[in-house]
């Protein structure tokens, strides 16, 4: 494969990287570009594949590269759903953030402070708490666009960060029913790490 671009914008690439073209010598960068074209002509007429990147960034070409020789099919996209406590800070690498804490807390439930989101009575304690649902719903469908803009952005890790209080009852319930209804989108592959259970 030979990449290539028009003149015009190999020019504004030099001009904005304020160097000049090494073939250039006392010319303009104009007269490097042809000098490079005339070096490179035998290169560029034997190769198989000429990609004109003159209209594409650097994601739209990683895209048109992964295209053309990927035998894997679409970017998968690596999500990472990660409850937490804010009351031991937000984890660092978020790039979505759901906060829970709306939700009644369990910890105020004397039968349930003992269990986590992972238990069964917790996690229909506060799924089927007023608007967990929709919650979850709200969270989950702006999340999957965000994700889906990912993977066209050839991005293959993202976090999701789900907090409540203390990362014990209410993060970790949410977060796993967002990873259940994440997972069922194309191309991304989701994990599920709870980062403060257990620390309380």
């Amino acid at each position: 494969m030979f990449l290539d671009a028009s003149d015009e914008l190999l020019v504004r690439r030099f001009e904005q990287g304020r160097r000049p073209h090494p073939l250039q010598g006392e010319g303009r960068i104009v007269d490097g570009i042809h000098a490079e074209r005339e070096v490179l002509k035998d290169v560029k007429d034997s190769a198989h594949l000429v990609l004109d990147t003159t209209d594409l960034n650097v994601h739209g070409l990683a895209s048109a590269v992964n295209e053309l020789f990927s035998d894997d099919g679409p970017v998968t996209l690596r999500l990472n759903v990660m409850s937490f406590g804010f009351k031991y800070g937000v984890p660092a690498d978020a790039n979505y953030l759901a906060d829970v804490r709306f939700i009644p807390n369990p910890h105020w439930v004397p039968e349930l402070r003992p269990y986590t989101g992972q238990d069964q009575n917790v996690r229909d304690y506060v799924l089927t708490n007023e608007g967990a649902g929709s919650s979850s719903t709200c969270t989950s469908r702006p999340c999957s666009r965000c994700l889906r803009g990912y993977r066209r952005e050839n991005k293959h890790y993202a976090t999701l960060a789900v907090g409540c209080t203390g990362g014990k009852h209410r993060s970790v319930a949410i977060g796993e029913e967002l990873a259940r209804r994440l997972d069922q989108l194309p191309s991304v592959t989701v994990n599920v790490v709870h980062r403060d259970l257990g620390r309380e």
